[in-house]
């Protein structure tokens, strides 16, 4: 089956009455892209950004006359130019299909690899296999701060200190996502691991990820308020959220990690690290700040 997509060039005060538009002509879908790179950090609570420059691609049925559709788009929403509009025909697929079929194994770190449950790992090796499919929820380990945070815990889990830092250690993944990195811990040697998260969708997927596996019996899955999480009863912790979410936890993260427990943020810009190495300074020494692709990973070690 075959889809006719209108794509639409627009500046963000006209997308309303665009969107309205698109939707009263029938519209089977509407996708949103930035037009110009201009990247939407951390959005206020409550608040729906868009880009500055948007491009929206519209599915509609492909016998849609395209010259009336455009006529009636100049009339419901006048800003709208039939300049900025192209058209293209799409074939119908399974998308999820397609993605998995460019989502190849990733190496983090010495040992640590992520395989989709397309590809089969090797039969003999030391590689520590997470078996993860991409999914609603973040984190499959191609975000250069997923892939900061697992290359750390491998290196946590490897390095010379390895035995008194990991082996038996319980470690929390602070806005798990889709818990991989509670799931990656567990891998190479925790002992346990609790998975928090303020979304029900990744509690969800941090669950399916764990029984996927094999890891679900050593996996607590909360929500940020459980009474579980106790002060200093994590021997490594690990928060892949956003700048301003991690600025704000400091003392909450701090308090549950005991003392000489190493702790890494991710989710961080460059122009953000000052801020956030300054928020963990009165509860951590040694902090350094590791760059990769824009993003930047802070690690340090819980005073005493």
């Amino acid at each position: 089956m075959t889809w006719l997509e209108l794509s639409i060039r627009s500046h963000r005060r006209e997308w309303a009455r665009i969107e309205a538009a698109l939707e009263e002509l029938g519209a089977l879908s509407v996708t949103l892209l930035d037009a110009s790179d201009a990247p939407i950090l951390e959005p206020g609570p409550g608040e729906t950004p868009l880009w500055p420059e948007l491009v929206a691609n519209a599915l509609f049925d492909a016998d849609v006359d395209r010259r009336g559709l455009l006529a009636a788009l100049v009339e419901l929403a006048p800003a709208f130019d039939p300049a900025q509009a192209t058209f293209d025909v799409v074939e119908d697929a399974d998308w999820s299909r397609a993605w998995m079929d460019t989502y190849q194994p990733m190496r983090f770190g010495e040992r640590l690899w992520i395989y989709p449950s397309t590809i089969d790992p090797p039969a003999a090796g030391d590689e520590i296999v997470v078996r993860l499919d991409p999914g609603l929820a973040f984190g499959t380990g191609t975000h250069a701060t997923t892939a900061m945070c697992l290359e750390w815990l491998d290196a946590l889990a490897h390095g010379r200190d390895a035995t008194a830092r990991f082996a038996g250690a319980r470690v929390l993944d602070y806005g798990c996502g889709s818990g991989v990195l509670a799931i990656a811990a567990l891998k190479l040697g925790a002992a346990s691991a609790a998975g928090v998260d303020n979304d029900p969708q990744a509690l969800l997927a941090t669950r399916d990820n764990a029984e996927r596996n094999g890891v679900a019996d050593r996996l607590s899955i909360l929500d940020p308020d459980d009474p579980a999480l106790a002060p200093g009863s994590f021997d490594v912790v690990v928060a892949n959220i956003l700048a301003g979410a991690l600025v704000a936890l400091a003392p909450r993260l701090c308090a549950l990690a005991r003392a000489g427990a190493p702790v890494a943020l991710s989710g961080i810009l460059p122009a953000q690290q000052a801020e956030v190495i300054e928020a963990y300074a009165p509860w951590c020494f040694a902090l350094t700040a590791t760059e990769r692709d824009g993003w930047v990973r802070v690690d340090g070690t819980r005073s005493g």
